[in-house]
């Protein structure tokens, strides 16, 4: 739209979340390219915390944004409830994050069974720190994975992903007091578990 008296484009002001939640109810998967735009790249940071693989970490944004337009087409969860989806995106990612194991860990059953292929030439020092990431961020899972379940999926939102405790208490579906009970939990275990700056550097 182009303003009458200054004769210039007024600027687009990007829909709300909640605006793009109730389009994808009605079927629009143009919402989902929007909603995929915004927050890939949370879900993908979260995946890799996760999974501790950038490959697997991708794979689990691609099925973390089909399996949520196969719910949206088959049974639309209520209204947003939330001021931003990412909570529930990343709930959902959790549960790909937990497939994509179990396929993997039967995939590489599979493999262990083959011989072992030819060595790849080395293209690039990237592949090296991604490696290196990748060794770091399997460290840390082993240190996350003894904890129980609800305190690490809680420690995963809040603290990995930054989502504040009412976004982590929506996306779970507990009170807020759980959640912050569920955190100084973890924090008392674990309390320089990761710090702020490797996350920066795994983003």
């Amino acid at each position: 739209m182009t303003n009458i008296l200054t004769d210039e484009a007024e600027p687009v002001t990007a829909p709300p979340d909640h605006e793009l939640w109730d389009r994808l109810r009605s079927g629009d998967h143009l919402a989902l390219g929007e909603l995929f735009d915004r927050h890939a790249d949370a879900v993908h940071a979260f995946a890799f915390r996760r999974t501790a693989s950038w490959s697997t970490a991708e794979d689990v944004v691609q099925s973390t944004f089909l399996n949520t337009w196969r719910r949206f087409q088959r049974n639309p969860p209520g209204p947003l409830t939330s001021p931003t989806a990412r909570g529930w995106l990343l709930v959902v990612a959790q549960n790909e994050c937990r497939t994509l194991a179990r396929t993997a860990a039967r995939i590489r059953r599979l493999i262990d069974r083959l011989p072992d292929p030819e060595p790849d030439a080395d293209h690039s020092t990237a592949v090296v720190q991604r490696l290196d990431d990748e060794r770091r961020m399997s460290a840390i899972r082993r240190a996350v994975d003894r904890l129980p379940r609800h305190e690490r999926e809680t420690l995963e939102l809040v603290v990995w992903a930054g989502l504040t405790q009412a976004e982590a208490a929506d996306a779970l579906g507990v009170p807020v007091g759980t959640v912050k009970a569920r955190l100084h939990r973890a924090r008392r275990r674990f309390p320089d578990l990761v710090s702020s700056d490797f996350l920066q550097e795994l983003s």
